[in-house]
């Protein structure tokens, strides 16, 4: 059986929690077993496309490895263990975050494209619906979207819509403002070219905002292919949503803290953990015994939602407890969401969403209604110690650009989810894969020995960053297990910058790492060709503020691609920024992947600098780029 090589393959909770949905559908016994001779079934609705001998090689092994009672039968924690072992190592090739009941699933064809035929994916509908309906709720009044909204009421067309980009920026800037500039997408007359530019400008944003779009091109979305649709769409909503929970936008999650507890602690949970202690918390301040453990079968009864929204509606509102009365679980459900629509808040889940206990929609109504109504006191004073916890833009762009590697577990808070080194080891390997001796490395920890494996973890990612040529001088792996903040952010730093130049340097082809001098020599060159007046000194020259040099760039590398009525003169701090907003839109337009934000161009940022100049170089080797994310 697959072995589970490199620590990649580990299921985020979001993948477990919808492996357990599948699992429950096809233990039709609920003895919490299934029967190996399902294996390939259940294999296949995962989205695993495992061939017949194949599976009947794993059963054969695994019959031969175990001994024990339940022969023949597989437990949920073996399927589990399987299933992080197949994505691991690549068996499946279109590993589907998006697991199902067969009873919701559309089971849709190959595509026409060679690279698909003969595979199948599954659509799950709710998605459809639920995702369609939050955009027309969302949307549905900006005039540019008039010839796309509404989406009919089954969400059909959803992928028709989508496919000349403009739908998919004004999502991404609804989930996280200015994000895109609008004047950089392509609104009227448009073509398969123009439309294609709107694509690609939607894709480079929502990597920036840290999606993970490996595998994914503009020419997919183009075809609206429905997993591939629903999959970023789910990523881009949850973003928006997640982004809201935090101690900044809502500093009354201090009264979630608990005996003993300290902010830190908090600012460690994940935005899933988080929304459950609100939960609870609300449940406890209501009299109510019963607690809330997850958003799958804890919910299906609809008694904790409603308890929930009696007790976060305003005093004078009309919100009752009038669906615990029923006994039908559907009717009751349906009546909980008619008092969650008393608050503005019946998004993304239909009654039989709850009595099913869909994890993903589920969780973007607790999420939803969390935004909207968190229902929590504002502590008196200052927060002692705040100032230093909210994430800065530093540390979100690192975040980001982690995120859209695809690492393992998702890094919500940059240095306790980097504490046990794994997601750094994915990085590494990443950059230069088999690097990682991934036998030295602890994926699962032991009781006992759980703090030093961790630390021997950080030491040897330290050790590998000095083989890669870092400067990591004063940095040792207790730093990075402790969350030692500056000398973090230098290893992050340095393993992005090695990421961006590697890239650079394999598109060159040069047969010699590319370095900071020589994207200078070429920036200057490429301004020069083009009669262009501005130019470089160095990724320090203040003279970059105004981010003309770059607009000019842009403008080099594809002539008449930059609107000059749109740039303005640049000197005061409003324009300097107006522009650094248009060129950095217009560089993810043209298929450079810059994880950049204005402020780094108007601030003179040097680290961020260098790299919005690398992944303009990178496009001067791709014309009209546009590959595969591949990382």
């Amino acid at each position: 059986m697959a072995s589970l090589g490199n620590g990649v393959g580990k299921l985020s909770d979001e993948e477990r929690a919808e492996l357990q949905e599948q699992f429950t559908a096809i233990d039709k016994n609920g003895d919490g077993f299934i029967d190996l001779s399902e294996l390939k079934e259940a294999l296949d609705v995962c989205g695993f496309k495992v061939a017949g001998w194949e599976v009947r090689k794993m059963i054969a092994e695994f019959d031969d490895k175990r001994q024990t009672q339940h022969e023949g039968k597989l437990s949920f924690n073996e399927f589990e263990q399987l299933c992080s072992e197949l994505k691991a190592n690549e068996v499946a090739s279109t590993f589907k975050k998006v697991v199902s009941k067969k009873e919701n699933l559309e089971t849709l064809g190959g595509m026409s494209d060679a690279s698909s035929e003969g595979t199948t994916h599954s659509v799950r509908l709710e998605e459809q619906l639920a995702f369609s309906d939050w955009i027309n709720s969302n949307l549905g009044f900006d005039p540019d979207l008039r010839h796309l909204l509404p989406i009919d009421q089954e969400g059909k067309m959803l992928y028709e819509r989508v496919k000349d980009g403009i739908l998919l920026c004004k999502i991404i800037n609804h989930s996280c403002p200015d994000t895109i500039d609008e004047r950089a997408i392509n609104k009227k007359n448009l073509t398969l070219y123009t439309k294609h530019e709107n694509l690609t400008l939607a894709l480079n944003s929502s990597q920036a905002i840290g999606c993970n779009i490996v595998n994914i091109d503009a020419h997919d979305l183009a075809k609206g292919k429905p997993h591939l649709v629903l999959g970023l769409l789910w990523q881009i909503i949850r973003i928006g949503l997640f982004n809201q929970i935090t101690l900044e936008n809502c500093p009354g999650l201090t009264t979630l803290l608990m005996d003993g507890e300290h902010i830190e602690d908090l600012m460690k949970l994940s935005p899933e953990a988080i929304l459950l202690r609100w939960v609870n918390h609300h449940l406890e301040r209501a009299g109510v015994a019963r607690r809330c453990t997850n958003f799958q079968s804890d919910i299906v009864d609809s008694e904790i939602y409603s308890h929930l929204l009696k007790q976060i509606a305003p005093t004078d509102s009309e919100v009752t407890l009038e669906a615990l009365m029923e006994k039908n679980l559907l009717a009751r459900a349906e009546i909980m969401l008619q008092q969650a629509a008393k608050l503005g808040c019946r998004s993304f889940v239909t009654a039989s969403d709850v009595v099913n206990g869909i994890y993903k929609l589920n969780l973007a109504f607790v999420a939803n209604l969390f935004n909207n109504h968190p229902g929590l006191e504002r502590p008196e004073g200052l927060i002692e110690g705040l100032e230093n916890l909210e994430e800065t833009r530093e540390e979100k762009t690192y975040r980001n650009w982690m995120n859209s590697m695809g690492v393992l577990p998702y890094v919500n808070w940059l240095y306790s989810d980097l504490a046990d080194g794994l997601v750094i080891f994915q990085l590494y390997d990443i950059i230069r894969p088999g690097i990682v001796n991934w036998s030295r490395v602890h994926k699962k920890f032991s009781k006992l020995r759980k703090f030093m494996e961790k630390l021997e973890n950080c030491n040897y990612a330290v050790e590998l960053g000095r083989q890669l040529g870092f400067s990591l001088v004063g940095i040792a792996g207790q730093d990075i297990n402790e969350g030692n903040a500056t000398l973090t952010l230098a290893l992050i730093w340095q393993l992005m910058r090695a990421y961006t130049l590697s890239i650079l340097t394999q598109l060159a082809n040069t047969g010699s790492p590319i370095v900071e001098k020589e994207i200078v020599t070429w920036v200057n060159t490429k301004l020069s060709q083009a009669g262009k007046k501005s130019s470089l000194k160095s990724f320090q020259d203040s003279s970059i503020g105004d981010a003309k040099v770059v607009i000019d760039l842009i403008d080099s590398i594809k002539p008449g691609t930059i609107n000059y009525d749109l740039v303005r003169d640049g000197g005061p701090e409003e324009d300097n920024l107006a522009n650094a907003k248009y060129a950095i839109s217009m560089a993810r337009k043209m298929g450079a992947r810059v994880y950049a934000l204005p402020e780094d161009i108007t601030e003179v940022k040097p680290k961020m600098v260098m790299t919005v100049f690398a992944c303009l170089m990178a496009m001067d080797y791709i014309p009209n780029m546009d590959v595969k994310q591949d990382s």
